[in-house]
Protein backbone atom coordinates (compact mmCIF):
# COMPACT_ATOMS: atom_id res chain seq x y z
CA UNK A 1 0.00 0.00 0.00
CA UNK A 2 1.17 3.46 -0.83
CA UNK A 3 1.20 6.40 1.49
CA UNK A 4 0.97 10.01 0.50
CA UNK A 5 4.31 11.62 -0.28
CA UNK A 6 4.36 14.02 2.62
CA UNK A 7 7.78 15.04 3.79
CA UNK A 8 7.30 15.68 7.50
CA UNK A 9 9.15 18.48 9.22
CA UNK A 10 12.29 17.46 11.05
CA UNK A 11 11.41 15.20 13.94
CA UNK A 12 7.83 14.58 12.80
CA UNK A 13 6.61 11.20 11.60
CA UNK A 14 3.28 11.69 9.92
CA UNK A 15 1.88 9.26 7.41
CA UNK A 16 -1.29 10.43 5.77
CA UNK A 17 -3.63 7.86 4.24
CA UNK A 18 -3.29 7.69 0.47
CA UNK A 19 -6.12 6.91 -1.96
CA UNK A 20 -4.91 3.31 -2.26
CA UNK A 21 -5.47 2.90 1.47
CA UNK A 22 -8.93 4.46 1.39
CA UNK A 23 -10.38 3.72 -2.05
CA UNK A 24 -13.86 5.04 -1.19
CA UNK A 25 -12.62 8.27 0.42
CA UNK A 26 -12.66 11.82 -0.90
CA UNK A 27 -9.19 12.81 -2.12
CA UNK A 28 -7.64 16.03 -0.88
CA UNK A 29 -4.77 17.31 -3.03
CA UNK A 30 -2.61 19.88 -1.26
CA UNK A 31 0.83 21.46 -1.44
CA UNK A 32 3.10 19.01 0.34
CA UNK A 33 6.02 21.45 0.15
CA UNK A 34 4.19 24.02 2.26
CA UNK A 35 4.55 23.80 6.04
CA UNK A 36 1.20 25.49 6.66
CA UNK A 37 -0.60 23.21 4.20
CA UNK A 38 0.98 20.10 5.68
CA UNK A 39 0.06 21.13 9.21
CA UNK A 40 -3.55 21.71 8.15
CA UNK A 41 -3.96 18.38 6.36
CA UNK A 42 -2.36 16.57 9.28
CA UNK A 43 -4.96 18.23 11.50
CA UNK A 44 -7.77 17.26 9.12
CA UNK A 45 -6.52 13.69 9.16
CA UNK A 46 -6.63 13.61 12.97
CA UNK A 47 -10.16 15.03 12.90
CA UNK A 48 -11.34 12.56 10.26
CA UNK A 49 -13.01 10.10 12.65
CA UNK A 50 -14.99 8.56 9.78
CA UNK A 51 -11.85 7.83 7.73
CA UNK A 52 -13.47 9.61 4.79
CA UNK A 53 -10.40 11.45 3.47
CA UNK A 54 -7.31 10.38 1.55
CA UNK A 55 -4.45 12.75 0.83
CA UNK A 56 -2.04 13.42 -2.03
CA UNK A 57 0.63 16.05 -2.27
CA UNK A 58 0.35 17.88 -5.58
CA UNK A 59 4.05 17.06 -6.03
CA UNK A 60 3.34 13.30 -5.97
CA UNK A 61 3.48 11.61 -9.40
CA UNK A 62 0.27 9.82 -8.47
CA UNK A 63 -1.65 13.09 -8.99
CA UNK A 64 -0.67 13.29 -12.67
CA UNK A 65 -1.46 9.61 -13.12
CA UNK A 66 -4.92 9.78 -11.53
CA UNK A 67 -5.87 13.29 -12.65
CA UNK A 68 -3.99 14.16 -15.86
CA UNK A 69 -6.27 17.14 -16.52
CA UNK A 70 -5.16 18.95 -13.35
CA UNK A 71 -2.21 21.23 -13.95
CA UNK A 72 0.61 21.87 -11.54
CA UNK A 73 -0.09 25.62 -11.72
CA UNK A 74 -3.77 25.14 -10.80
CA UNK A 75 -2.84 22.95 -7.87
CA UNK A 76 -0.21 25.42 -6.66
CA UNK A 77 -2.93 28.06 -6.49
CA UNK A 78 -5.57 26.12 -4.53
CA UNK A 79 -6.11 22.80 -2.85
CA UNK A 80 -8.80 20.59 -4.31
CA UNK A 81 -11.06 17.95 -2.82
CA UNK A 82 -12.31 15.36 -5.28
CA UNK A 83 -15.40 13.79 -3.77
CA UNK A 84 -16.62 10.22 -4.21
CA UNK A 85 -18.72 11.25 -7.22
CA UNK A 86 -15.70 12.88 -8.90
CA UNK A 87 -16.86 16.47 -8.31
CA UNK A 88 -14.02 18.89 -7.64
CA UNK A 89 -14.18 21.43 -4.85
CA UNK A 90 -11.45 24.08 -5.13
CA UNK A 91 -10.03 26.43 -2.50
CA UNK A 92 -12.70 28.10 -0.37
CA UNK A 93 -15.35 25.78 -1.77
CA UNK A 94 -13.21 22.83 -0.59
CA UNK A 95 -13.11 24.30 2.92
CA UNK A 96 -16.88 24.67 2.84
CA UNK A 97 -17.27 21.10 1.60
CA UNK A 98 -15.00 19.76 4.35
CA UNK A 99 -16.97 21.70 6.97
CA UNK A 100 -19.97 19.54 6.11
CA UNK A 101 -17.99 16.28 6.05
CA UNK A 102 -15.99 16.41 9.28
CA UNK A 103 -18.03 16.61 12.51
CA UNK A 104 -15.23 18.60 14.18
CA UNK A 105 -15.84 21.38 11.61
CA UNK A 106 -19.63 21.45 11.85
CA UNK A 107 -19.63 24.55 14.11
CA UNK A 108 -18.19 26.49 11.13
CA UNK A 109 -21.03 25.54 8.77
CA UNK A 110 -23.37 28.46 9.63
CA UNK A 111 -20.61 31.03 9.06
CA UNK A 112 -19.00 29.44 5.99
CA UNK A 113 -22.36 28.86 4.30
CA UNK A 114 -23.90 32.23 5.04
CA UNK A 115 -25.74 33.27 1.86
CA UNK A 116 -23.63 35.64 -0.21
CA UNK A 117 -20.45 35.03 1.80
CA UNK A 118 -18.57 32.85 -0.70
CA UNK A 119 -16.78 35.78 -2.40
CA UNK A 120 -15.40 36.82 0.99
CA UNK A 121 -14.18 33.27 1.74
CA UNK A 122 -12.61 33.05 -1.73
CA UNK A 123 -10.75 36.29 -1.09
CA UNK A 124 -9.56 35.07 2.34
CA UNK A 125 -8.47 31.74 0.90
CA UNK A 126 -6.61 33.40 -2.00
CA UNK A 127 -4.81 35.75 0.41
CA UNK A 128 -3.67 32.85 2.60
CA UNK A 129 -2.70 30.72 -0.41
CA UNK A 130 -0.65 33.55 -1.90
CA UNK A 131 1.20 34.19 1.36
CA UNK A 132 1.62 30.62 2.60
CA UNK A 133 5.33 30.32 1.75
CA UNK A 134 6.15 33.67 3.27
CA UNK A 135 4.23 32.85 6.45
CA UNK A 136 5.33 29.24 6.79
CA UNK A 137 8.79 29.52 5.34
CA UNK A 138 10.12 27.75 2.30
CA UNK A 139 10.46 24.02 2.40
CA UNK A 140 11.53 21.51 -0.27
CA UNK A 141 11.60 24.16 -2.98
CA UNK A 142 14.72 23.09 -4.83
CA UNK A 143 12.74 22.44 -8.01
CA UNK A 144 11.42 26.02 -8.12
CA UNK A 145 7.83 24.90 -7.53
CA UNK A 146 7.15 27.65 -5.01
CA UNK A 147 8.75 30.45 -7.06
CA UNK A 148 5.37 31.85 -8.08
CA UNK A 149 4.71 32.74 -4.44
CA UNK A 150 7.85 34.88 -4.21
CA UNK A 151 7.49 36.88 -7.45
CA UNK A 152 5.24 39.53 -5.93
Amino acid sequence: MATSSVRPAAGATTDLPAPDQRPTADILIYDGHCRICRAQVERLNRWDSRKSLAFLSLHDAEVARRFPDLTHDELMQQMVVIDRQGKRHWGAEAVRYLSRQLPRLWPLVPVLHLPGSLPVWRWCYRLMADWRYRLGGRVDCDDGACALHFKR
